[in-house]
């Protein structure tokens, strides 16, 4: 049976639906932008996805200063306070991967894979709980939860299952949804959110410690051989930290301390050693080296002749090996190679990988130049810089708050998984390391 608060909220949660796919005019064309937005990150398009974007447009598009909701109940004057309340309740819907702990009588306990926070969540109507009814436990689904009660949730809309999925593949969905749905990641704990944002920060004020500078060029091979001597006084920091004596062999460590050799091992590789070279440390009296598997830049990168890293509290490290081409351009009074130029600025305008942090950073260190360099190559003579910026980041769907950055630090969860999943990979492949870095990329500092 559907209980009538459960009742109430599937037909309010469908007539907010149907107000906002029916509006015309402004609330319709930020519909279109942010589901255009959401399916270039996803990049599918079926049905369930729609109704996923058009769930999150609901909670977190804006018309000026105004929701979806927030319209919705301006032109609902009769609605009762509280189903005003409940609506209004869900400005704090949650969108994650959750594994299926539990199957309940009207529902399920859910997992969130990402803050492992747990939720009775049901489904809002007899249809959506018979589509839902060959679920089992273990399975992963994406899914937006929606409150209702203080004691449970309601699916907002059909979600999408995944299976039932192994760690390497659980990492990997993770990886994905991180891609996607980068802001949500932590939007359950608050708590999270503010550990991982001053990890970035703390990772960007040991980066301009050791390079002297938040904006360093190098050739690509000298950057990465950098890069590593970075990574391992940070590592060696971490280790000072934590109290462990670099002098000593990991076996000295465990002699006497009370704890395993496994044990050590397992603390030691938390804090960015590698499990082959841990085992290499028991296996003699050498001093511990203690390293975290290499940063390493991609190939093309390696072998360019300048890399430009820039380094920001928020943005994170971007990397960029025609920043200094990009400079030149503006610092001379003429173009000498308008199509060379014009497919530069088109790249930096088009590429996901280049954030409006680099057009922000330009525009304040070479504003006259880089507003007449825009004005020619995108051919529009009235374009001003100052008033023009947004709306041209906004067109090339250049964020200009910015995500989470791969710096971060990741829940101590996601870390065991993140780990388990990349053995199980070498164990399964030992020859295809391609695989296993992989699947970890973008979770471990």
């Amino acid at each position: 049976m559907i209980d009538a608060i459960l009742q109430r909220s599937s037909q309010l949660k469908q007539a907010l639906s149907d107000f906002v796919f029916d509006a015309e005019g402004e609330l319709a064309i930020a519909l279109e932008t942010f589901s255009a937005q959401q399916m270039s990150k996803s990049g599918d398009k079926d049905m369930n996805q729609r109704n996923l974007s058009l769930d999150r447009f609901i909670v977190d598009g804006r018309i000026g200063k105004k929701t979806p909701i927030d319209l919705f109940l301006e032109s609902e004057t009769e609605l009762s306070k509280s189903d005003r309340d409940l609506i209004l309740s869900w400005k704090h819907s949650i969108i994650g991967l959750f594994a299926i702990a539990q199957i309940l009588e009207d529902g399920f306990e859910l997992i969130n894979q990402t803050t492992a926070k747990s939720y009775i969540v049901k489904p809002k109507d007899s249809q959506t709980k018979e589509s839902m009814s060959r679920y089992k436990a273990g399975e992963i689904l994406l899914a937006q939860i929606a409150p209702v009660t203080d004691e449970y949730w309601m699916f907002s809309s059909q979600c999408i299952t995944l299976g039932k999925l192994g760690k390497p593949k659980l990492a990997v969905a993770i990886g994905n949804f991180r891609q996607v749905y980068n802001n949500y990641l932590y939007s359950d704990a608050p708590d999270l959110l503010e550990e991982a944002w001053r990890s970035v920060e703390k990772y960007h004020t040991e980066f301009v410690d050791f390079f002297g500078s938040d904006e360093v060029t190098l050739p690509g091979y000298q950057l990465n051989q950098k890069l590593a001597e970075f990574q391992e006084q940070m590592t060696e920091k971490r280790l000072d930290e934590s109290g462990f004596d670099r002098t000593k062999s990991l076996e000295e460590l465990a002699e006497g301390s009370g704890f395993s050799q496994e044990e050590i091992k397992s603390v030691a590789e938390s804090l960015g050693v590698d499990s082959k070279e841990s085992e290499k440390l028991f296996n003699g009296k050498q001093a511990a080296q203690m390293v975290q598997p290499k940063i390493e830049l991609p190939a093309d990168l390696k072998k360019a002749d300048r890399v430009t890293v820039i380094s920001h509290p928020r943005w994170g490290q971007m990397f960029l090996p025609t920043y200094c081409q990009f400079k030149s351009i503006l610092e001379t009074d003429e173009i000498k190679n308008v199509a060379e130029t014009t497919k530069l600025v088109r790249h930096y305008l088009e590429s996901p990988q280049i954030n409006s942090f680099i057009w922000q950073r330009l525009a304040q260190q070479y504003p006259t130049q880089l507003e007449a360099l825009l004005r020619e190559v995108l051919e529009r003579p009235g374009f001003d810089l100052k008033k023009d910026f947004n709306v041209l980041m906004q067109e090339f769907n250049k964020a200009l708050e910015a995500d989470l950055p791969e710096t971060a630090s990741v829940p101590l969860h996601l870390h065991t998984l993140f780990q388990e999943a990349v053995l199980e990979v070498s164990k399964s492949k030992p020859k295809d390391r391609a695989a296993k870095q992989k699947t970890g990329k973008g979770f471990q500092k």
